[in-house]
C-alpha cells in the first residue's frame, strides 16, 4: 500500500518533460511530500462554501490535504462530500479527526484533542475511544514511528500544528524572526488593524530586504514546507523575486484580516489556534456546529486517491461541487485535460468549480481544449471577491467556474 501511495505521488509531482535539474527538484519535493504536510488546510472554507453554494443534494469532491476544509463543508448540509488525497498522512488525519466527531462524547473533549492537540491525555483517549474505531490502515499509521522514534499519534500530545512540512517551516520561520529580534506574537496581540499594519512595517516588511532572505527565497526548495513543489514556484514568482512576492502575501495575512477573526494568522504567527473561548476556528471546530458535525459526519468518505482516477470510475453527472485546492498547479497541459474531460462528464447541470493559483489568472485560458473550456462559464467578478476575502492570504487567485 505505501509503495503504491509513493508512485501516486510520483506520478502527480515529476514533470515527464522537465529537464533533468528540473526533475531532481520534482523527486526531492515528492519525496518530502511523502510524509505528513499539511497538520491544518490553509484554504479559507468560509470562501469556498460561498463560492460553491452548497445545498441539501449537493455532491461534493474535493482534495483532502489536512481535512479540514472536507469537514466544515458538512456544515453546509451536503448529500456527501468525498475527499481524496495522494498523501496517505493526510488521508490518515482526515480520518483521525472524522473518527474523533464521531466517538468523543464532547465538545470539550472534541476540541482539547483536535483543536488544542497537545495535552498529555490525548494519548490515552486515541487509545481508548479513537483506535477501537479507526480503520486498519490509518491506524498503523497513527501507531507508527516517526524518525524520532516516538508513535506518531504523539503529535497531539505536543502540537500536531507544530508537525509535518509545513508545521516545521513555520517553525524555522519563527526560529529566522528570533534570530533578527522579532517578535511575531505582536501580530496577535495587536487590537485593531493599523496596529496589525504598524507591527508589519516595523517588525516584519524589513526582513524582506535582508540578503540571506532574498538569497534564500531565490531558490525553489526553500519554499517546499509550504508544499510549494518547483512546478508552482515559477508561477507564483510571476517574474519577480520570491521575496517580493512573499512580502505581500504576508502583509494581507498580516493586515487584511482582524487577527481576532482569521485562525491563519494565528497558526502563522502562534503556531496554534487562539485558545480563548470565543476564539477563530475552522467551522468543522466550533461550538456552534458540534451537533451538526456529529450528525452529518457519515456523509464524509476520505480516500488515498488521485482525483482524475477516482473521477474516472465515478458515474456521469453524479457531482456537482468540485474544489481542486492548487493542485492544478502542478499539472502539464495533458494531466489538466484529463482530469477537465473527468469533470465534465461527472458534473451535474450547474455544477461549480473551485480552485486557486499561486499568480493571479486563471490558469486554464490557453491550456485546457476549447471543447472542454466552452462548457464552463469562468465567474469573474464573484471570482475577484472570493480572492479578496480569503483569510488565508497565501493565493493569487481564487478561481470559480459554473457548468454552462
Amino acid at each position: 500500500m505505501a509503495v503504491q501511495a509513493r508512485r501516486i505521488i510520483d506520478d502527480a509531482v515529476v514533470r515527464k518533460a522537465a529537464r533533468p535539474g528540473e526533475k531532481l527538484l520534482d523527486r526531492a519535493f515528492a519525496f518530502a511530500f511523502k510524509g505528513l504536510v499539511y497538520p491544518q488546510i490553509w484554504e479559507d472554507p468560509v470562501v469556498d462554501m460561498e463560492g460553491l453554494a452548497i445545498e441539501r443534494d449537493s455532491r461534493i469532491v474535493c482534495i483532502a490535504s489536512g481535512g479540514c476544509n472536507a469537514l466544515s463543508y458538512l456544515v453546509a448540509d451536503p448529500a456527501a462530500v468525498v475527499a481524496v488525497d495522494l498523501n496517505r498522512a493526510h488521508v490518515a488525519l482526515g480520518r483521525l479527526k472524522a473518527a474523533a466527531i464521531r466517538h468523543l462524547p464532547t465538545y470539550e473533549r472534541f476540541r482539547r484533542f483536535v483543536a488544542e492537540a497537545d495535552h498529555h491525555e490525548n494519548r490515552e483517549v486515541y487509545d481508548s475511544l479513537i483506535a477501537p474505531n479507526l480503520d486498519p490502515e490509518s491506524r498503523r499509521y497513527w501507531e507508527s514511528r516517526d524518525a524520532t522514534g516516538r508513535r506518531r499519534i504523539g503529535h497531539f500530545t505536543r502540537g500536531i500544528y507544530r508537525q509535518g512540512l509545513l508545521g516545521g517551516f513555520i517553525g524555522v520561520a519563527h526560529l529566522l524572526a528570533r534570530l533578527y529580534r522579532i517578535d511575531l506574537s505582536r501580530v496577535l496581540a495587536a487590537e485593531t488593524l493599523e496596529e496589525q499594519r504598524a507591527v508589519f512595517e516595523r517588525e516584519l516588511a524589513p526582513v524582506f530586504d535582508r540578503r540571506f532572505v532574498r538569497w534564500l527565497t531565490d531558490h525553489p526548495a526553500s519554499l517546499f514546507g509550504l508544499g510549494i513543489p518547483p512546478a508552482q514556484y515559477a508561477a507564483l514568482a510571476g517574474g519577480e523575486r520570491m521575496a517580493a512576492v512573499l512580502r505581500r502575501r504576508l502583509e494581507k495575512l498580516a493586515c487584511g484580516f482582524a487577527v481576532a477573526d482569521n485562525y491563519f494568522a494565528w497558526q502563522a504567527f502562534g503556531r496554534a489556534y487562539d485558545r480563548r473561548p470565543e476564539a477563530a476556528l475552522p467551522p468543522y471546530l466550533q461550538r456552534a456546529n458540534w451537533t451538526a458535525m456529529r450528525e452529518r459526519i457519515g456523509r464524509l468518505d476520505v480516500r488515498n486517491a488521485n482525483m482524475e482516477h477516482h473521477l474516472g470510475q465515478a458515474d456521469a453527472t453524479s457531482h456537482d461541487r468540485y474544489l481542486l485546492l492548487d493542485a492544478q498547479d502542478w499539472m502539464d497541459d495533458a494531466q489538466l485535460n484529463a482530469l477537465w474531460a473527468q469533470i465534465t462528464r461527472t458534473a451535474r447541470p450547474g455544477a461549480r468549480v473551485l480552485f486557486r493559483t499561486a499568480a493571479e489568472p486563471s490558469l486554464l485560458p490557453g491550456r485546457l481544449a476549447p471543447d472542454l473550456l466552452d462548457r464552463w462559464t469562468y465567474r469573474e467578478a464573484l471570482s475577484a471577491d472570493l480572492t479578496a476575502r480569503d483569510r488565508s492570504s497565501i493565493y493569487g487567485g481564487v478561481h470559480l467556474y459554473e457548468l454552462a
